[in-house]
């Protein structure tokens, strides 16, 4: 059932263009929302949001119930400007990518923490009636999920900034996803600010880039490569959770939780990253003559999956698509919108870079 919380409500959404907040951005305009965009466009693509857009001045764009923002949310002045008349934020801008790409990036995933602070300051300070932050699985400690084959289930308690042992997150990207949880409840704690985290375990689906795990197996075996790389063992498993669920959590958690705790928004089942790729094989109706496991390449932790109990009881949450028929509508977005020929010859590339 679609909320009607947010009708009539003003809402930011920064970094809306890219993946997972082009989608959020599409179900709030449905809930009769009137939404601003604020993005560098960096990762996120103009396309992402299908309307019928008309450039105004330079840099921004309109259609009904939508505007958007070309601009750089380190600039205070621009994020001061976005905040303006807002009723919420929800903060998913940030420097972001695959394994690949975050082994290969810590200096920018460390800029998120200067991004982070001054949206929540400039948020507070006008009086924004929630900020939503969009967290990750990366601030979990590494030690937890090390076994592979793991039936072991994230708790939101395992990761605390303020506890010993369990502020040991997951390279810089996930520190500084960590921190933007800590100082998201220090301004709750000091100022009120109605806040709230979310913990987004391993999203996927259409708009997403190959620089993670799912759409990489679906870009390899849309060119067909052969042999099939898969990198790792591919017994490293994941909770592969559709970009939908994760805006259902998005929204759901921005109406119930206030106190800027966090909650999980993942799956907890989980696949093997060869099991994935087997069932993409079946899905497409072609299967390489030989798989090689490239042991060189990031691999990341062993087993993660989500502990779903917090969700299920404070926003009456949980994931409604399936492996299978995720795979499928990804799958069929991938090859509706993307070129072979072009992808075959960006293909290390787009795996490793934004």
């Amino acid at each position: 059932m679609m909320s009607t919380m947010f009708k009539d409500k003003k809402i930011l959404v920064t970094g809306g263009a890219s993946f997972i907040s082009s989608h959020l951005v599409d179900s709030l305009i449905k809930t009769g929302s009137e939404v601003k965009v604020a993005d560098d466009f960096s990762s996120g693509k103009l396309s992402n949001l299908e309307y019928p857009l008309e450039e105004g001045s330079p840099g921004v764009w309109k259609s009904r119930n939508l505007i958007i923002f070309k601009g750089d949310l380190k600039d205070r002045s621009f994020t001061r400007k976005m905040v303006e008349d807002v009723d919420y934020v929800f903060h998913l801008a940030a420097v972001h990518g695959g394994r690949g790409y975050i082994d290969s990036h810590p200096a920018d995933c460390c800029t998120n923490m200067i991004l982070d602070q001054i949206v929540f300051e400039e948020a507070c300070r006008n009086d924004v009636e929630h900020v939503c932050f969009a967290s990750s699985a990366c601030v979990y400690p590494s030690y937890l999920q090390e076994e592979t084959g793991s039936s072991y289930l994230l708790k939101e308690e395992d990761a605390d900034p303020f506890v010993r042992d369990k502020a040991l997150a997951d390279l810089e990207y996930g520190w500084a996803k960590l921190m933007g949880e800590m100082a998201l409840r220090a301004y709750h704690k000091q100022y009120g600010l109605k806040t709230s985290s979310v913990r987004i375990f391993t999203a996927y689906g259409p708009r997403e880039n190959e620089t993670h795990a799912i759409i990489a197996l679906i870009a390899k075996a849309f060119v067909r490569m052969d042999p099939f790389v898969i990198w790792g063992t591919g017994e490293q498993d994941r909770n592969f959770t559709y970009v939908q669920d994760i805006v259902d959590a998005l929204m759901h958690t921005a109406e119930k939780i206030t106190d800027g705790s966090p909650i999980n928004a993942g799956r907890d089942d989980r696949i093997t990253l060869n099991r994935a790729a087997e069932l993409i094989f079946n899905i497409v109706g072609w299967r390489p003559s030989k798989i090689f496991h490239d042991l060189s390449k990031p691999q990341g932790v062993a087993s993660r999956a989500a502990d779903l109990t917090r969700a299920r009881k404070l926003l009456g949450w949980r994931p409604k698509v399936g492996y299978e028929e995720g795979f499928k509508k990804t799958i069929d977005w991938y090859i509706k919108n993307k070129n072979i020929k072009q992808i075959e010859k960006q293909l290390d590339k787009l795996l490793m870079e934004r």
